[in-house]
């Protein structure tokens, strides 16, 4: 049962949607659904969402919202990213809740990781 006022799908631009599913497939073990050239769906197993045909992206300083994901090693996340074609835009940096960074996916869409600081 949905629960009232609770996020309950994100959907996100692609330029190639079928490069989305293979990135975040390969990187976060994301289950996709195809619904042809133009939008597949994906659930993180928690939170469900959609990747949808656009030569647009998404980034903060474009004023979008930034989808941001929890890894516990950083290090570890930012190497595959790089590994699987992601562009790193923000190095790891401390922020007073921890630690994370942003990088592009192969679309172009800003995305963040983040964990808690290290000691």
């Amino acid at each position: 049962m949905n629960a009232e006022n609770n996020i309950d799908y994100i959907e996100i631009p692609a330029k190639d949607p079928a490069a989305a599913w293979a990135f975040f497939s390969a990187l976060c073990g994301w289950e996709f659904t195809d619904y042809g050239a133009d939008y597949c769906s994906f659930s993180d197993g928690r939170l469900n969402g959609g990747f949808y045909r656009s030569e647009r992206s998404s980034s903060a300083e474009a004023g979008g919202p930034l989808v941001v994901l929890y890894r516990a090693d950083l290090e570890l996340a930012c190497k595959r990213v790089c590994e699987l074609g992601g562009t790193i835009c923000k190095e790891i940096f401390a922020f007073p809740g921890g630690r994370r960074f942003h990088f592009l996916d192969p679309n172009g869409n800003e995305i963040v990781v983040w964990s808690e600081r290290s000691e």
